[in-house]
């Protein structure tokens, strides 16, 4: 059930969003015209629900002749990020074009991020489980880490919140996103391990099938 009610709730808090949000995404999309050569978004592959790739879109940050690597990690501090990109990314203002992903049925409001497809063929069984629901803006790796973390680190983050999908985290994730964003990832991050999440999971049963897919139903 809640599943349809999730993809239902991804539409509505979509269509509101995008006209709330109408003018920073014109004036956004204004500005990186303005301040440097190239285009106005950035569209990539990335994986989707079960490794189905789609185009993800998000306002350029980058200089247009940057060559992006694929096992590159992207700090704000970064050479190639421009100064409007820097702020951009600061307050994940160029992810707002991500709304129209959602709205298409890509991506979901909350769920692990999309990756790069060069990812996805190369996930061992635990990784590719993050496929299993729709990636997300927003996730529990996104207000519990950082870039800078490792990437196994933040997996353990996507994939406990496949297995403990639901409505109350969901609403947990929401409500942390505006905070992380104002004040600072930095703040919040810290391992799986000392999360209470991890303590969470080892009191967990593993045969608790109510548990573990209620966001999971394969279409």
């Amino acid at each position: 059930m809640y599943p349809f009610l999730k993809r239902a709730v991804d539409i509505l808090v979509s269509l509101v969003l995008i006209v709330l949000f109408s003018p920073v995404i014109l004036a956004a999309a204004l500005a990186v015209k303005l301040s440097s050569p190239g285009p106005v978004f950035f569209v990539q592959p990335r994986g989707g629900r079960f490794g189905r790739p789609f185009m993800s879109i998000k306002f350029r940050t980058m200089r247009a002749d940057h060559v992006h690597d694929v096992h590159e990690v992207v700090p704000l501090t970064h050479p190639s990020i421009t100064r409007l990109g820097r702020f951009m990314r600061r307050f994940k203002i160029d992810e707002l074009p991500q709304l129209f992903n959602i709205l298409r049925g890509d991506m979901s409001l909350v769920g692990p991020r999309p990756t790069i497809m060069e990812q996805v063929v190369a996930y061992n069984d635990f990784q590719r489980r993050r496929l299993d629901v729709r990636p997300g803006l927003t996730g529990l790796a996104q207000v519990n880490a950082t870039a800078a973390m490792s990437w196994e680190e933040r997996i353990k983050y996507d994939v406990y919140y496949v297995d403990h999908c639901g409505p109350l985290l969901d609403l947990l994730i929401l409500a942390k996103t505006p905070v992380v964003v104002l004040l600072g990832e930095e703040r919040f991050a810290r391992p799986f391990e000392q999360s209470p999440y991890a303590r969470k999971q080892r009191y967990s049963t593993q045969d608790n099938p109510a548990q573990n897919d209620s966001c999971n139903i394969r279409s």
